[in-house]
């Protein structure tokens, strides 16, 4: 034996060395060859990568019902009847290993009971046993009693194919209640937090069903904690889309400031400085903010009310200006109208004044955190003067 070895050894590394004599190894299997997919069909998602044979589980189908030589009873409700397989069932569950156990034997045969689910789950159960297989039908029809006994007997593999299954498709607003109660009682921690969205998406139409009523009555700490959470959810919710509508707002008018001393320092369009001529063949703004901010212009130069509050369209130039001399970081340099005037006035407002501008100030500021514009405040520094007010 050592020598027909070592003569296939010399053999293998004379053909390595010639280049030539090297065959050309073939493609790598497609996803298509092998075993074929079954999922949801007669068998579970893991064993698609099995190497056991089809012809194999085929064989263990037919020795689970055909009972053949089987030495255990299992006695389910209405009288029904499951034969079975000590050294099979006892090797896929410890529970039942252990019942098997301290069962009585009658002859050849053990007996125990699997009772309070149907005799068709507990068929489908034992079938699962042995060769990891089901048919779709009856994972949709008994799916809540094998997730039940999947725990009670400890059965990894049916655990997760249920699991798998309930949130591919099994998990809908009829059944949720029971499978969040169920997955808290026999710890599915993933299926506990898919199933808890899902009441959280279709609150209303839970709360009225009479399956919401029952988990009240039996597990009323449990609908409340619910019930809270659903309420803390919302909350949350609009306390989020109010801080989205405020950061939105507060970006828009960091791109008034901006488009502001753009139109005060290089003009646009139709509207600038004094002392420069605007071009004809002006180039497109970029400042989505310049066409609203030309039309209030506009309206500020020419209207017959322009005192603050005489004028709804006057007053709201009025705090564009003043926002923009308390974000501005140069008066002689901006070229915005009164910048300097606001930046005095400041000084002989009252304190409560001071306090919400500056917070203002500070948002806007903070709403720009790339790219800031060179006329501007630094944020750090608008943030220690309103630390130090």
């Amino acid at each position: 034996m050592v020598m027909a070895c070592d003569d296939l050894k010399q053999q293998s590394l004379k053909a390595a060395a010639d280049s030539s004599s090297v065959p050309i190894p073939p493609p790598p299997p497609s996803k298509s060859d092998g075993h074929q997919k079954r999922y949801g069909n007669d068998v579970a998602p893991w064993l698609n990568h099995s190497c056991v044979p089809t012809e194999t589980r085929d064989v263990w189908d037919r020795l689970f019902n055909d009972g053949y030589k089987a030495d255990v009873v299992i006695y389910t409700d209405n009288g029904g009847i499951v034969y079975a397989h000590a050294n099979i069932i006892g090797t896929a569950s410890s529970v039942i290993k252990g019942m098997l156990k301290q069962a009585k034997k009658h002859g050849k045969w053990y007996t125990i009971s699997i009772r309070g689910v149907p005799h068709e789950a507990v068929r489908v159960f034992i079938r699962f046993l042995y060769s990891s297989c089901y048919k779709k039908e009856e994972m949709n029809e008994y799916i809540m009693h094998l997730l039940l006994m999947s725990h009670a007997y400890v059965v990894p593999q049916l655990k997760r194919v249920c699991e798998w299954h309930l949130e591919h498709g099994l998990l809908t607003t009829e059944n949720v209640i029971d499978v969040f109660q169920l997955a808290l009682l026999c710890d599915f921690p993933r299926l506990s937090v898919i199933s808890h969205r899902m009441i959280m998406k279709h609150f209303k139409e839970l709360y009225a069903t009479e399956a919401w009523t029952a988990m009240k009555k039996s597990h009323p700490f449990l609908e409340k904690e619910l019930r809270d959470s659903v309420f803390i959810e919302e909350n949350t919710r609009k306390e989020r889309i109010r801080k989205r509508n405020e950061q939105r707002i507060y970006s828009e008018l960091y791109e008034a400031m901006e488009a502001l001393v753009h139109i005060c320092r290089d003009g646009c369009k139709t509207i600038g400085p004094h002392d420069k001529d605007l071009k004809p063949n002006h180039a497109t703004c970029h400042y989505e903010s310049c066409k609203g901010l030309e039309s209030l212009i506009r309206h500020f130069a020419g209207c017959k009310l322009r005192v603050p509050g005489g004028c709804l369209h006057c007053k709201r130039m009025w705090q564009l200006l003043e926002l923009h001399s308390r974000v501005c970081a140069d008066s002689d340099q901006c070229g915005v109208p009164l910048c300097r005037n606001f930046k005095e006035k400041m000084e002989k407002q009252s304190k409560k004044d001071e306090v919400r501008w500056k917070l203002l100030v500070k948002n806007v500021l903070g709403s720009k955190k790339i790219g800031a514009s060179p006329f501007f405040l630094p944020v750090t520094s608008s943030f220690s003067t309103t630390t130090m007010s």
